[in-house]
């Protein structure tokens, strides 16, 4: 399957993913803000293809950007090797000052290290305990994400300013699994009255062309959640 979009790189580019997945949609969306062409390749991650195996040995998960028959691995890795390798096709995921270039890196890596471990728990809670308690750690990482919106975003659009950058993309990629879990749990993980920035620019966010085209279904998404879920009641109600 071959994405759509035109630049550097085309007919060089092979993306391995899987459809759901936070981190492929990450990829996709810097590909797209670029006008990329490459091909998708759908992994199964319960048999995995022997060219994810080849291509990412050490973890063994996608995404995996393949340029010229070289694998790049880890979203935020590859975010920032597109970033650098086709400078000038789109707005730069980085900014060019020093100074908030590292402020970037550092609340992208806040998403994974503070808020995803934070989410993961309210994601995964069987209970009305578990969910409590996870929903108070996560929604301390949204309200600590909103400050830092307010302090990115210098009184623009996006954590990147004017255009979507690379904590855009990198906490962009968890609002549409999150809609599945209040959904299903009845929580509100970014509420308009407590968390305005943060709602406003969610929806912002979603409404990125680049985003749009490969957004995955959400109805698709809430099943998977809610069959998974099922799954884990199951087996807690078992132990």
């Amino acid at each position: 399957m071959a994405a759509a979009g035109s630049g550097v790189g085309d007919g060089e580019l092979r993306l391995l993913g899987k459809s759901s997945s936070p981190w492929v949609f990450r990829v996709r969306v810097a590909l797209g803000l670029r006008g990329l062409s490459y091909e998708y390749i759908e992994e199964d991650l319960g048999n995995k293809s022997d060219l994810l195996l080849r291509s990412n040995p050490v973890h063994k998960k996608v995404p995996v950007l393949i340029d010229g028959g070289r694998p790049v691995c880890e979203s935020l890795v590859i975010l920032q090797y597109i970033d650098e390798i086709w400078r000038g096709t789109g707005p730069p995921l980085l900014p060019a000052d020093p100074y908030d270039r590292a402020t970037a890196r550092f609340w992208a890596a806040f998403v994974d290290d503070k808020f995803f471990p934070a989410f993961s728990a309210l994601f995964r809670s069987v209970t009305d305990e578990q969910r409590a308690a996870a929903l108070q750690s996560a929604l301390l990482a949204v309200e600590t994400l909103e400050r830092a919106f307010r302090e990115c975003s210098k009184g623009k659009a996006f954590f990147g300013g004017d255009a979507v950058g690379i904590v855009d993309i990198t906490l962009g990629s968890h609002p549409i699994w999150m809609r599945a879990v209040d959904e299903t749990a009845g929580t509100n993980l970014l509420d308009g009255a407590k968390f305005p920035c943060l709602a406003a620019w969610a929806e912002r966010f979603m409404a990125v062309d680049a985003v749009n085209r490969v957004v995955p279904d959400a109805g698709k998404l809430l099943e998977q959640y809610r069959a998974s879920r099922a799954r884990w009641t199951a087996a807690a109600d078992s132990s």
